[in-house]
């Protein structure tokens, strides 16, 4: 526990600022901010909070933004101030953005201003973009805030993704947090000579939790951008502004896609993050054969872990290309049976967790924290398979796997399969309701050009490749595949829209 960097989440940019005070943290847009100027920040925006709002300790304070260094500085400030900091999707509107602010009882909404006319009635309402200028001036310098907080309390309440349910507010603690960035710095060899952006939502675990807060506890400078879009990607990478980036596959996926892919100088990147869902392995061999100097890494886990959980090494790469690597430091796993009961090495079941990364639970939902805490393991809903050297391999959520003719079919190695064809750009794998098959495996597919394959080509080819019970029955086209804002491809979405075709 030595290696701990702090006891509270902000106290991991406190101890940078008096590090290397005058390096710079954080660049977004023409703004940057020293680690001094930012610790500052935080400071007087906790007192903002506190004092000007009148918010009571461990108030909920709602963020609802696009990606910025004010978001960063309202979460900062949050758990300076000893407030419970809920992050929003910015992309959800009505009954959905309802929801979370009522179930987390948010007392404060900071809001974009152009989001603010999507915020419901009720919770106060202040500009959060405007955090570089008014929300941080507010105050007179000599306004400050800061308090003693216990390391057990609450900080943030994550909010899952809600794919196959309405979302559930992980609640994680700064001793959860501090322990996962702790485990994130030395699984990801995050270092302060390492230039990261991050183009993932903010808002979203992994880019918080899994780079921004560890690289600001390294020391490192950091690019925040409002997106992955590609042209903005290349042109800092060929600046040498970035030289480390993280992205769901299906991100990885379109920078592969991009017509300037191949003509880019690209050299600069050293180290390429993958996670938030499974990357297909055709996908990683094409990034690996177009840039084989770049070092790559899976990383694994969920919201409730804080969310990373595994991670597997480049060097460990080799013969694994479909691992999701061996735990953290701070993370201890098995896989079990439905009865809660550790199966063997190499047999698929449940991934179950200990760790103190862990949230303690879900906010104000008793019975769904009894169900995944029950025997004392946090339950994943991730199948998975260990091997005898203790790496994980994901075969599908336990919720995706296909029942089909009574066999048990994992979607992954499916869509594995079609990737290897030129022709497929994005696949999902689902099981649709048949009268024969109980679900028939069916593969909706994205073509890297209109009218590029066909549905008989694609099935022949899949045959060829496959067992033939693991065979697509049926293949569907579409312009995309809907996903969330994390990249997980939503496939209820799929199995609800194609469910009569």
């Amino acid at each position: 526990m030595e290696r701990l960097l702090s006891r509270t989440v902000d106290g991991v940019l406190r101890m940078s600022a008096q590090r290397v005070p005058e390096r710079i943290a954080v660049r977004y847009a023409d703004r940057s901010w020293t680690y001094a100027e930012l610790d500052a920040a935080v400071t007087t925006a906790a007192a903002v909070l506190r004092e000007r709002y009148g918010l009571q300790e461990r108030a909920r304070v709602a963020t609802y933004g696009h990606n910025s260094d004010a978001c960063l500085i309202a979460f900062l400030a949050c758990s300076r101030a000893d407030l419970i900091h809920v992050p929003v999707n910015h992309h959800l509107t009505g009954q959905d953005l309802e929801y979370i602010l009522r179930q987390s009882g948010s007392s404060l909404v900071l809001a974009d201003p152009a989001l603010m006319d999507r915020v419901p009635a009720g919770p106060g309402v202040r500009p959060l973009r405007d955090t570089g200028d008014s929300f941080l001036t507010a105050l007179d310098e000599q306004d400050t805030y800061d308090t003693d907080r216990d390391a057990r309390e609450y900080v943030q309440l994550l909010y899952t993704s809600g794919t196959t349910a309405l979302p559930k507010g992980a609640r994680m603690t700064h001793r959860a947090l501090v322990h996962e960035y702790d485990s994130a710095i030395d699984a990801l060899d995050l270092s302060e000579d390492d230039r990261p952006v991050h183009s993932l939502p903010l808002y979203h675990s992994a880019q918080m939790h899994v780079f921004l807060l560890p690289y600001l506890a390294v020391g490192a400078e950091n690019t925040i951008v409002d997106g992955p879009d590609p042209a903005v990607l290349f042109d800092l990478i060929e600046a040498g502004r970035a030289d480390s980036l993280f992205a769901p596959p299906t991100v990885w996926i379109g920078l592969s896609n991009h017509p300037e892919f191949a003509s880019r100088d690209l050299s600069a990147l050293r180290k390429a993050y993958y996670g938030a869902s499974i990357m297909p392995v055709p996908v990683l061999e094409r990034l690996r054969d177009r840039l084989p100097g770049l070092r790559f890494y899976n990383c694994f886990g969920q919201s409730e872990i804080g969310p990373l959980a595994t991670v597997l090494r480049p060097d460990e790469h080799e013969g694994r290309m479909d691992s999701c690597g061996r735990p953290v430091r701070h993370v201890e796993a098995k896989v079990v049976d439905e009865e809660g009961e550790e199966v063997p090495d190499g047999t698929p079941g449940e991934v179950v967790y200990r760790s103190p990364q862990l949230c303690d639970g879900y906010w104000d939902k008793p019975q769904e924290t009894r169900e995944a805490f029950r025997g004392g393991w946090f339950r994943s809903g991730d199948l998975a398979v260990r091997d005898a050297e203790g790496y994980y391999t994901v075969v599908d959520r336990v919720k995706d796997v296909i029942n089909s003719g009574g066999v048990l079919v994992a979607s992954r190695q499916v869509e594995d399969a079609l990737y290897t064809h030129p022709d497929v750009a994005e696949v999902a794998v689902v099981g649709l309701p048949d009268e024969r098959w109980i679900e028939a495996v069916t593969a909706v597919v994205v073509p890297r050009a209109p009218g590029a394959v066909t549905e008989a080509e694609l099935l022949g080819h899949a045959r060829r490749k496959l067992a033939p019970f693991k065979a697509p029955k049926k293949v569907l086209f579409v312009d995309e595949l809907p996903r969330n804002a994390s990249g997980k491809i939503l496939k209820r979405e799929l199995r609800d829209r194609f469910a009569a075709s």
